[in-house]
């Protein structure tokens, strides 16, 4: 079996547990035409949400953060709007701890961000900032990420206030901007508000994987760990010309040939302790016999090589290399001196950037070629499991997704998690939103959309999660 399909047997055979014994949680208590009206609500402002344009750049987020100042300040949530560049702002929010509240736990964060990524509308059945209705589900660019979180995010803190809730920590709302670019928002706030982010305790963001198989959750994905990006800039030089008269080692001819190489390298399979860790659960959770060996499986001298060998599971135990960019003549008839491309590197974490390039460069073994770091990132770092938040996770998600394994994750992509886990703040990326493959595909991609249904049950999850958290 291919190691994609195995962890999706070991997955699934947990998941057909019944939700026997439940326990009780907070949303239980708000009377049902309440709910409904929250649902409803988390429609409307989906849509009008969406309709936003976020495109970065620019970016534009200062017209998202008054979507969710009107929000805010119709319900007499406390907030402040700070614009960090021209037209661009984060949005801070709190429903602070209870008054008679013998002593406050530290804060509860609600992250996420507000810009989206670009868009080319005529690849998409409807225009990407319609928020179009279209066979049960809402199109729209930031559907998947994450405007679809930060909403269900707003509409927990609404519940909260409205509700009454009787909470022993604040719990913070923080939109921000720029996350697609280069993370301007939450790098000025964390340099400029730090105290309003009051030493968190937790943080909640992207990068969870809630994964629909059938009508059945197969697991719940949570993000405590993300790869490190490690942009490069590749640079061939060679003589210029005519485009009427070839040149055998022009700069494109060796930039091509760089490229090759650099296509046929193979990074050294790591299977990681946050990977085995991820793995280990899996056989843990697995009920029967043949899913238990399965999930042993993966834990075998060959485990590298074959989950390398599965797209769905090869970025786990590898660093990997995207070519992404690609550059030379701005003329036809013209060869350039210099032909360049970009490279989308992620690392694992404990992989050096360094001696990464080192091996790179010696890959391509062209004087002529060069490659450089295009930017500085942060290094990968992860936060533990064994923490209140992870249980609150468990016994949320049980209620909604009939007890599906909840999973640590290691995320391909980068989240804003990086960034706070440096304040000491324990960071998981959860989604409250149950999501098909072929719907999580379209993130950046064509045509994202989230099912109405989902967009009416998100904060419902949310919300309980939250309140094991910081409710008394």
């Amino acid at each position: 079996m291919k190691a994609a399909a195995i962890l999706l047997a070991c997955l699934l055979a947990a998941s057909v547990l019944s939700a026997q014994n439940q326990p009780q949680l907070a949303s239980d208590s708000i009377p049902a035409d309440h709910m409904q009206t929250y649902s409803a609500l988390a429609v409307d402002w989906m849509r009008d949400y969406l309709r936003i344009n976020t495109t970065n750049p620019p970016g534009n987020e200062a017209k998202s953060a008054a979507f969710f100042k009107k929000i805010f300040d119709a319900e007499a949530i406390e907030n402040q709007v700070y614009e960090f560049a021209p037209g661009r702002s984060d949005i801070w929010a709190r429903v602070p701890c209870s008054e008679e509240a013998s002593h406050c736990e530290r804060p509860f964060i609600l992250l996420n961000h507000m810009d989206v990524v670009s868009s080319e509308p005529s690849h998409w059945r409807v225009p990407p900032f319609s928020a179009e209705v279209v066979e049960g589900s809402i199109y729209g660019r930031g559907a998947q990420d994450m405007k679809n979180e930060g909403l269900a995010q707003a509409v927990v803190l609404v519940m909260l206030k409205r509700e009454h809730a009787r909470l022993n920590r604040d719990v913070i709302f923080l939109a921000t901007g720029d996350e697609e670019v280069d993370d301007l928002g939450s790098k000025w706030f964390i340099a400029h508000k730090p105290e309003l982010l009051g030493h968190a305790e937790y943080l909640l963001t992207e990068g969870g994987d809630t994964s629909l198989q059938g009508n059945n959750v197969a697991y719940v994905g949570v993000d405590i760990a993300e790869k490190a990006p490690f942009w490069l800039h590749v640079v061939a030089h060679g003589e210029p010309g005519h485009g009427s008269r070839p040149i055998a080692d022009s700069a494109p001819d060796r930039l091509i040939a760089a490229l090759n190489r650099i296509r046929n390298f193979r990074p050294e399979a790591k299977l990681t302790p946050l990977v085995e860790e991820m793995l280990g659960q899996v056989a843990a959770t697995a009920h029967g016999p043949r899913v238990r060996k399965l999930g042993r499986e993966f834990r075998d001298e060959d485990a590298g090589e074959r989950l390398r060998g599965d797209p769905a599971t090869s970025y786990m135990v590898q660093d990997t290399i995207a070519i992404t960019m690609l550059g030379g003549s701005s003329q036809t008839n013209v060869i350039p001196n210099e032909a360049w491309a970009n490279l989308d590197v992620r690392l694992l974490p404990g992989s050096d950037p360094n001696h990464f390039l080192e091996i790179l460069r010696r890959v391509v073994n062209d004087p002529s070629v060069s490659i450089e770091p295009l930017k500085s990132f942060e290094k990968a770092n992860s936060s533990p499991i064994n923490t209140k938040l992870w249980e609150a996770i468990r016994t949320a998600t049980g209620r909604y997704f009939n007890n599906a394994p909840v999973v640590p994750r290691l995320t391909s992509g980068y989240t804003e998690s990086q960034l706070y886990r440096q304040l000491g703040i324990i960071c998981y990326g959860f989604s409250a939103y149950a999501d098909t493959p072929e719907e999580g595909s379209t993130e950046h991609g064509d045509n994202e959309r989230v099912r109405i249904e989902e967009v009416h049950r998100a904060p419902r999850v949310l919300y309980d999660v939250v309140m094991q958290i910081a409710g008394r």
